[in-house]
């Protein structure tokens, strides 16, 4: 897969995520219906927001492993102009 491509993949990703944790958010807060189920409802908008951490979470880990070899070979093209 083409970096291009993936991060478009990770961009859908994280939107994904925040719209997940914008729904749990809204359900735990504002929905009548979820206050009804009582604890039921408590354990679907807080299983929307942990499912919205793990969609945002690939495109940090790959953002930071991404700066990181940037930096490791700008560190060896600097050494080897030397």
């Amino acid at each position: 897969m083409s970096e291009e491509k993936l991060i478009k993949l990770l961009k859908i990703s994280i939107g994904f995520g925040l719209c997940l944790i914008a729904l749990g958010i809204y359900l735990h807060n504002f929905s009548e219906k979820m206050e009804a189920l009582g604890v039921t409802g408590i354990i679907i908008s807080a299983l929307c927001i942990a499912l919205g951490f793990i969609f945002s979470l690939p495109t940090k880990m790959y953002l930071t492993i991404l700066l990181v070899k940037r930096e490791a070979d700008k560190s060896i093209a600097d050494k080897n102009t030397k």
